[in-house]
Protein backbone atom coordinates (compact mmCIF):
# COMPACT_ATOMS: atom_id res chain seq x y z
CA UNK A 1 0.00 0.00 0.00
CA UNK A 2 1.58 3.37 -1.27
CA UNK A 3 2.05 5.74 1.60
CA UNK A 4 0.09 9.17 0.67
CA UNK A 5 1.52 11.19 3.36
CA UNK A 6 -1.13 11.19 6.17
CA UNK A 7 -0.92 9.56 9.27
CA UNK A 8 -3.54 7.14 10.66
CA UNK A 9 -3.48 8.98 13.55
CA UNK A 10 -4.35 12.15 11.41
CA UNK A 11 -7.73 9.79 10.06
CA UNK A 12 -9.29 8.87 14.07
CA UNK A 13 -11.90 10.43 14.96
CA UNK A 14 -11.24 12.83 18.25
CA UNK A 15 -12.21 11.66 21.66
CA UNK A 16 -12.44 14.08 24.15
CA UNK A 17 -10.92 12.05 28.05
CA UNK A 18 -12.53 13.12 31.02
CA UNK A 19 -9.84 13.30 33.44
CA UNK A 20 -11.74 10.14 35.50
CA UNK A 21 -11.42 8.15 32.60
CA UNK A 22 -7.45 9.08 32.14
CA UNK A 23 -6.84 8.39 35.95
CA UNK A 24 -8.33 4.69 35.57
CA UNK A 25 -6.68 4.48 32.62
CA UNK A 26 -3.45 5.50 33.76
CA UNK A 27 -3.60 3.15 36.75
CA UNK A 28 -4.72 0.31 34.94
CA UNK A 29 -1.70 0.44 32.82
CA UNK A 30 0.43 0.80 35.98
CA UNK A 31 -1.64 -2.38 37.24
CA UNK A 32 -0.35 -4.15 34.73
CA UNK A 33 3.08 -2.85 34.46
CA UNK A 34 3.29 -3.69 38.12
CA UNK A 35 2.14 -7.08 37.63
CA UNK A 36 4.68 -7.82 34.63
CA UNK A 37 7.45 -5.85 37.49
CA UNK A 38 6.20 -8.60 39.84
CA UNK A 39 7.10 -11.53 37.39
CA UNK A 40 10.80 -9.39 36.82
CA UNK A 41 11.31 -9.82 40.73
CA UNK A 42 10.20 -13.88 40.15
CA UNK A 43 13.08 -14.38 37.59
CA UNK A 44 15.39 -12.78 39.51
CA UNK A 45 15.10 -13.89 42.47
CA UNK A 46 14.77 -17.68 40.90
CA UNK A 47 18.22 -17.12 38.94
CA UNK A 48 19.61 -16.12 42.17
CA UNK A 49 19.68 -19.69 43.64
CA UNK A 50 22.00 -22.23 43.44
CA UNK A 51 19.84 -23.86 40.91
CA UNK A 52 17.24 -21.95 39.49
CA UNK A 53 14.07 -23.90 37.96
CA UNK A 54 13.99 -23.22 34.60
CA UNK A 55 10.27 -23.86 34.35
CA UNK A 56 9.65 -21.48 36.59
CA UNK A 57 11.54 -19.04 34.62
CA UNK A 58 9.94 -19.71 31.38
CA UNK A 59 6.66 -19.37 32.83
CA UNK A 60 7.35 -15.92 33.91
CA UNK A 61 8.72 -15.24 31.08
CA UNK A 62 5.73 -16.47 28.94
CA UNK A 63 3.12 -14.16 31.41
CA UNK A 64 5.28 -11.62 30.87
CA UNK A 65 4.83 -11.41 27.00
CA UNK A 66 0.75 -12.11 27.64
CA UNK A 67 0.96 -8.93 30.23
CA UNK A 68 2.06 -6.88 27.52
CA UNK A 69 -0.20 -8.04 25.21
CA UNK A 70 -3.60 -7.91 27.06
CA UNK A 71 -2.09 -4.23 28.03
CA UNK A 72 -2.00 -3.45 24.67
CA UNK A 73 -5.51 -4.66 24.35
CA UNK A 74 -6.92 -1.90 27.29
CA UNK A 75 -9.30 0.84 26.00
CA UNK A 76 -10.01 3.82 27.98
CA UNK A 77 -13.57 4.31 27.00
CA UNK A 78 -13.93 0.60 28.31
CA UNK A 79 -15.23 1.52 31.70
CA UNK A 80 -15.35 -2.30 32.83
CA UNK A 81 -12.50 -3.74 31.02
CA UNK A 82 -10.47 -0.41 33.21
CA UNK A 83 -11.77 -1.57 36.21
CA UNK A 84 -11.26 -5.39 36.00
CA UNK A 85 -7.74 -4.45 34.83
CA UNK A 86 -7.09 -2.12 38.14
CA UNK A 87 -8.25 -5.09 40.47
CA UNK A 88 -6.96 -8.37 38.37
CA UNK A 89 -3.28 -6.99 37.65
CA UNK A 90 -2.44 -5.87 41.05
CA UNK A 91 -4.06 -9.07 42.59
CA UNK A 92 -2.42 -10.90 40.26
CA UNK A 93 1.33 -8.59 41.21
CA UNK A 94 0.24 -9.50 44.99
CA UNK A 95 0.24 -13.45 43.99
CA UNK A 96 3.28 -13.66 42.19
CA UNK A 97 5.18 -11.67 44.98
CA UNK A 98 3.95 -13.67 47.02
CA UNK A 99 5.65 -16.95 45.13
CA UNK A 100 8.97 -15.71 45.90
CA UNK A 101 10.53 -17.09 48.59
Amino acid sequence: MPNSGVSITDQLDPYEWSNEETAAYEAAIEAVNGAVGAYSALIASEEAKPEPDQAVIAEARTAQARLAHEREGLRSTNREQIAEARAGYAQLAREVLGRIA
